[in-house]
């Protein structure tokens, strides 16, 4: 039997979470260029266009080296509205800090993975039409056995056109998430934040979705996180093979913990 994990899950019909500041970093968004066809990103003002990326099924992977949304802009993923998911990994040594607009076209699910961090600023916002996955794991696993990973990530020919399976955590782990911005998502759809330890003051917010976090401790051994078959994403996570995780919640409607 799995022990020594840990699991905050908070699921409400209209869910509010109040999740410790982040430092104020420049953030910008490049491109890697270790896909097929490689995501593309230019400045209309003050919004960073991002176009491109690599198309399988129904799935968008974009690859970046950094990924930020400073004060007052935007990142705008103009993806083709019959996307269903819009998976992006992050490659580089930053911390994503987001502390602007993250805006995608249609019904699209949103993950952005960065296993060095993700730090949301008091001025985050989401306009997304489908959830939202944050996490700071090392790659998506898919059914067909293959991975979208952001360590190591290589030049990647063969993507999946499967939904995204779970979540893989190597050893060593020590990227957090923090939040300090308001976050919502549509009716009906969720947020799910994974990571090493998350800190916030500030909120996440559905109607009739779900709001899922998970915390995967102990930075000694590998994980995995299912992100679940229900389509909402956040509908429940494997235990995982960590301990000793940090999760700092001022308030939430349901609340279990596992160890």
């Amino acid at each position: 039997m799995l022990r020594n994990w840990q699991i905050v899950l908070a699921t409400t019909i209209t869910s509010t979470i109040f999740l410790c500041p982040p430092t104020d970093t420049l953030a910008q968004i490049t491109p890697d260029n270790t896909l097929v066809n490689n995501s593309r990103v230019r400045k209309e003002g003050n919004i960073n266009l991002i176009e491109g990326g690599t198309t399988a099924g129904k799935n968008l992977f974009h690859s970046l080296k950094e990924f930020g949304v400073p004060k007052s802009s935007e990142a705008y993923f103009n993806n083709r509205v019959d996307i269903n998911n819009i998976i992006t990994r992050v490659t580089g040594n930053s911390i994503s800090n987001i502390d602007g607009l993250i805006r995608a076209n249609g019904s699209a699910n949103l993950f952005l993975i960065n296993p060095r961090g993700i730090v949301f600023g008091k001025n985050a916002e989401l306009d997304i039409g489908g959830s939202f996955i944050g996490s700071t794991a090392n790659s998506l696993k898919f059914p067909d056995g293959n991975e979208f990973r952001a360590i190591n990530p290589g030049n990647q020919i063969l993507l999946s056109v499967n939904v995204p399976l779970g979540l893989q955590y190597g050893k060593n782990q020590t990227g957090n998430i923090t939040n300090s911005g308001n976050l919502s998502v549509n009716d009906g759809k969720s947020i799910t934040l994974i990571s090493h330890s998350l800190e916030n003051i500030g909120s996440l917010k559905t109607n009739g979705g779900q709001i899922s976090i998970a915390t995967i401790g102990s930075i000694n051994n590998q994980g995995f996180a299912s992100l679940g078959n229900s389509g909402g994403y956040g509908s429940r996570f494997a235990p995982l093979r960590r301990a000793k995780a940090h999760v700092a919640l001022k308030r939430s409607t349901r609340k279990s913990r596992h160890g």
